[in-house]
């Protein structure tokens, strides 16, 4: 045999071992890049003004038809169709938006039984926007053949659960001109919007760090087995394993930070999962030893971290935990230089302290000792429409608020508060997780939906 360095063979080996590693998760780091898609880029889009806004929903189970009811509520729309596979649950939507709007909602379209029915509602009533409530893996051809179809796109979360669905639906709202907005309604809570201007005008001084979660403990959900969220989630989570709901908590740090907003761009993760537990002794307690949950093998984590860092060198802690015996928290916490801000309970602690409440940053000021900060601070947008929002409600008034934004933002031709880029980058913490979980941590870089022209985006206004 020929002689070979064994330290040049190591180099080598080394070498192609990394290029085969790259290639082979190119598509799951987001390394390849895709080309331009000849379209528009979409970061600060405002729509031509819609005086009515006819509106089509398709999925109306809980959060479908909750939507459905408060958009009917909100002047300037006309919900003209809903779609669903279930005749009952379409009958019982429509109903519910006959009875607000001031009769409006008169001549409401309906489409069940049939897995395509939704497509034939687009061609048939031609919606200037359409509601998407379904299971995950309907979101991202929905949102497609929505914008395909003429119309602009709100997607519930995740936006898609892959990244080559989430680039082409970047690539077909470039191509089309139509919005696709990913519909995080906690951006949309009053402490996210009151956050969000402290950020803005400064109070914490230089942002460095961000928590974000959602822990829920939803394992009763798994009672659902024939129809509803858990007869589809559940076989998410024993077929995944990663962080499979990041954005409820990243949304709202993402803005706090202008991320993809011209100031600083998620760069790369680094995620790990516990064991999983809790799930299979769930089913075993309360479920037949021959039932379908107890004949699945629960592949993820009870409880997924994951670590992000930016180009700016920032750092963000995502958790998600849906199975564990704990209270609900999304953190929402978000530390500078000069403060903290957090949330469950809403906290903050100010170098300095906080005026007439406490002396230094050694205590946090919270319950109604915050009072006097939310009479500076609160968010325009929530002084205008908080009021309303919490008598409508949905989540404490934020699904109300989200909507009532989205509706004013297409009757004024403004941009959204959430481009298709942000919805696309919060639910890529998705599969990135799962890559980095398989294999044993490795970073994943992001992808740039923007394809380099984040940098051009204008940050989100605070709303008067």
């Amino acid at each position: 045999m020929k002689s070979i360095n064994r330290r040049n063979f190591i180099k080598k080996t080394s070498l192609s071992a990394a290029s085969f590693y790259l290639a082979t998760n190119a598509s799951c780091t987001g390394i390849d890049q895709r080309p331009s898609s000849g379209g528009s880029y979409m970061g600060n889009f405002a729509a031509p003004k819609l005086e009515t806004v006819k509106i089509a929903v398709i999925g109306v189970g809980a959060r479908g038809s909750g939507h459905a009811r408060q958009l009917a509520a909100i002047e300037g729309t006309e919900i003209i169709a809903i779609s669903d596979l279930y005749e009952d649950l379409v009958e019982r939507a429509v109903q519910r938006c006959e009875q607000v709007g001031n009769g409006r909602h008169q001549s409401i379209a309906r489409y069940f039984g049939e897995e395509d029915a939704w497509k034939i509602m687009l061609r048939e009533t031609k919606p200037d926007m359409v509601i998407i409530a379904t299971n995950w893996k309907n979101h991202a051809p929905m949102a497609i053949e929505v914008m395909e179809q003429g119309a602009h796109a709100f997607v519930e979360v995740p936006i898609a659960v892959t990244l080559e669905e989430m680039w082409n639906i970047v690539d077909t709202s470039e191509s089309t001109h139509k919005h696709c907005m990913m519909m995080e309604n906690v951006n949309y809570g009053r402490d996210e919007l009151l956050y969000l201007n402290l950020c803005r005008k400064g109070i914490i001084g230089e942002i460095l760090h961000a928590e974000a979660a959602y822990i829920h403990e939803l394992r009763f959900q798994m009672e659902e087995q024939d129809r509803g969220t858990g007869s589809w989630r559940t076989y998410h989570y024993a077929q995944r394993n990663g962080n499979l709901y990041p954005t409820h908590g990243l949304g709202p740090v993402a803005q706090y930070m202008n991320i993809g907003r011209g100031e600083d761009m998620f760069k790369t993760l680094v995620s790990f999962s516990t064991p999983a537990r809790g799930r299979a002794l769930y089913a075993e307690k309360n479920y037949p030893e021959n039932h379908k949950w107890n004949e699945l093998t629960f592949k993820g984590g009870d409880l997924n971290t994951s670590l992000i860092k930016t180009h700016l060198g920032r750092t963000v802690m995502v958790q998600w935990d849906e199975t564990s015996p704990r209270p609900y928290t999304r953190h929402n916490l978000i530390q500078g230089t000069t403060g903290t801000l957090a949330g469950f309970p809403t906290r903050v602690a100010l170098e300095g302290g906080v005026a007439g409440v406490t002396d230094n940053h050694h205590s946090w000021a919270q319950g109604e000792a915050l009072a006097s900060l939310y009479e500076e601070y609160e968010h325009p947008l929530f002084k205008r429409v908080g009021a309303l929002a919490e008598k409508m409600g949905g989540h404490g008034g934020m699904d109300f608020l989200m909507l009532f934004r989205i509706i004013e933002c297409l009757r004024e031709g403004l941009p959204l508060d959430q481009n298709v880029y942000e919805g696309c980058l919060w639910s890529a913490v998705g599969p990135l997780s799962e890559a980095s979980v398989a294999q044993e941590g490795m970073p994943q870089t992001f992808p740039d939906f923007t394809r380099n022209q984040w940098n051009t985006t204008l940050p989100l206004d605070i709303i008067a």
